[in-house]
């Protein structure tokens, strides 16, 4: 007898359908439908389980810096060198390898460029300030170092963006001297 999938479950699959679907087209241009075929379930199903297209897209930003929260954790934990910049360090590290995953990355970037929307806005808001308060708080860094991380953080988004790797002019290499990623 096959086992019934909670709730739950289909919420779960449907905001990493939506992760897929919005990091494409974004949120202003993608439609509830494509989410629900990538899930393989009805756009009623969908709007069963969110509270329509802004909710599902909310729910795929909070889950993408819940993500994101949760591999800076594993960074700092797994951290050989316990300085804050050792720390620090290793919480990039990890976040360069969670941002191989495009998808997340290219979410973190449609929701920026939807924040014209208080809602969404409003998520970004919560995100930044749940990984602000993750990066300090595990690194016992200061604001100035955080500030930096973070900014960093932004030039990585850049450069695996535009595929600056791939680019062979000296600008290029400004921008992507020191950055590791994958």
């Amino acid at each position: 007898m096959a086992v019934r999938s909670t709730a739950e479950a289909q919420r779960a699959l449907v905001v990493a359908s939506a992760t897929r679907v919005f990091a494409r087209a974004g949120y202003h241009a993608t439609p509830v439908t494509a989410v629900a075929a990538d899930a393989g379930i009805s756009p009623a199903y969908v709007f069963r389980l969110f509270n329509g297209k802004l909710g599902l897209f909310l729910a795929a930003v909070e889950h993408c810096y819940a993500r994101v929260v949760d591999a800076l954790t594993a960074g700092a934990q797994e951290a050989t060198d316990r300085s804050p910049q050792g720390l620090l360090d290793a919480m990039g590290l990890a976040y360069a390898h969670l941002i191989a995953d495009r998808d997340l990355l290219m979410l973190q970037v449609h929701a920026q460029s939807a924040s014209d929307v208080p809602e969404v806005r409003d998520c970004l808001r919560r995100g930044l300030a749940s990984v602000v308060g993750t990066v300090g708080g595990l690194s016992g860094a200061g604001p100035e170092f955080v500030q930096r991380f973070m900014a960093w953080g932004q030039l990585c988004h850049l450069v695996v963006m535009a595929d600056l790797d791939e680019v062979p002019g000296s600008w290029a290499r400004t921008l992507t001297h020191g950055i590791r990623h994958f």
